[in-house]
């Protein structure tokens, strides 16, 4: 089924949480800092002048909901892809027939490609030419931090707007909207509540910001309860508990909560903080977070939080990637409480990252003149250091181009080795 077929609502086999999308700006929820009156993505919608764009933000906050009231309101050819399922090729055949409507029907062309984030950087750079030409106009969905994710290339010709976790107050407000409709919610049934409040605070409560989890744990609560001698579908607190035993962590694997969690994580870990950093560990391996990712995280942080003051916290880290590839989880998640453990306990330096920077940014900044003759093997002069064992292999040569002689990156701290 298309993503933006409207006749999506009239069919009862359709998901209670793609039934209640909303159809129309107003309806949108949450996000009024991009769809209240006189805000930019507002006029440039109901004007029908839509740029391209990349909507990012958490899971559940409307990022596809925006875009099919843009399909909605557009005069343009509306086209879609999943980054997950295609590739060039639909890219291409999208673009033969953007040239045919534009060329022979004078209508423009949106493109929406669902969890742009996936497309590689190949396939992402295949877009550019049709966006400097302006055959396409590009709406991307992610809840990936698009900076992060995205080509530099990319991001440059496109507009990002951030999308707000929903509140508690809007998930209610939807809940309440999808028991009352009619239409598409479940308006037409006899509904009576069994503590009504606490029954509601629960499903906002299970939602954590994504009202799809809300939507999804009341339609399973209504589908699960038998009509009682009252005729009507008696929904409580107590029953919905037993449907959803747990509620979901809000942790997103690919939105900014994830990078949320990682920081908070990496900075528990260079604080020498031993418990912060496992719990840290635990909301990410509960959230189901790809453990290679966390191992990869430790890598780094043990160059460069640990460094020269513990080199063995380096070879441990990358023992645990290995390690993690062996054996997988759950087991995996003792390697990753290992690691952190070592790393938050490991005394501290950050010498040979603050060396590396300085050398950089001299590199970027100075005139660093050419390497030494004698250096190269293009002229004499050359000193071997291991004709001098006697004076531990030391010998006086300018090893830096002539520019940069006395120059120090490397500053010793007090853990170094």
């Amino acid at each position: 089924m298309d993503l933006f077929d409207t006749n999506v609502a009239s069919s009862r086999y359709i998901p209670l949480a793609e039934r209640m999308r909303p159809q129309k700006i107003e309806d949108i929820l949450g996000q009024d800092h991009l769809l209240k009156k006189g805000k930019p993505l507002f006029e440039a919608i109901n004007k029908d002048v839509v740029p391209s764009m990349i909507l990012y933000g958490p899971p559940g906050s409307g990022k596809t909901t925006i875009a099919r009231v843009i399909a909605n309101y557009t005069k343009s050819n509306l086209e879609s892809m999943n980054a997950v399922i295609d590739g060039i090729p639909k890219i291409k055949e999208i673009v033969n027939k953007a040239n045919d409507d534009i060329k022979f029907y004078g209508q423009k062309t949106i493109l929406f490609i669902d969890e742009i984030h996936r497309l590689n950087k190949t396939q992402q750079d295949a877009l550019l030419p049709y966006l400097e030409n302006g055959l396409i106009v590009l709406i991307g969905a992610t809840t990936e931090n698009p900076f992060v994710e995205l080509n530099s290339a990319l991001i440059s010709r496109l507009l990002l707007f951030k999308l707000n976790k929903l509140k508690s107050s809007d998930l209610r407000q939807i809940i309440e909207l999808a028991i009352l409709d009619d239409e598409r919610g479940f308006g037409k049934l006899e509904i009576s509540f069994e503590n009504k409040d606490k029954l509601f605070d629960y499903l906002v409560f299970i939602g954590s910001g994504d009202v799809r989890k809300s939507l999804n744990a009341l339609e399973q609560l209504v589908n699960m309860t038998s009509v009682n001698g009252a005729g009507s579908y008696l929904l409580s607190y107590d029953k919905a508990k037993m449907l959803v035993e747990n509620k979901s962590l809000y942790y997103d694997k690919s939105g900014d909560n994830h990078y949320d969690i990682i920081s908070a994580f990496i900075k528990s870990v260079r604080g020498s903080d031993v418990d912060a950093a496992l719990h840290y560990l635990a909301r990410m391996i509960e959230g189901g977070e790809d453990p290679l990712f966390i191992a990869r995280r430790l890598i780094i942080l043990a160059s460069e939080d640990i460094g020269l003051a513990d080199s063995q916290g380096l070879t441990l880290a990358v023992s645990c990637a290995e390690a993690l590839k062996l054996i997988g989880m759950p087991e995996g998640r003792l390697v990753l409480a290992h690691t952190t453990i070592y790393l938050a306990k490991a005394p501290k330096s950050n010498s040979a990252y603050l060396a590396i920077n300085k050398a950089q940014e001299d590199i970027r900044s100075k005139d660093i003149g050419h390497v030494p003759l004698y250096l190269t093997n293009k002229g004499d002069g050359y000193v071997y250091p291991h004709d001098f064992e006697d004076k531990d292999f030391i010998v006086k040569q300018n090893y830096l181009p002539g520019e940069l002689i006395g120059i120090k990156y490397y500053f010793n701290k007090k853990f170094d080795k």
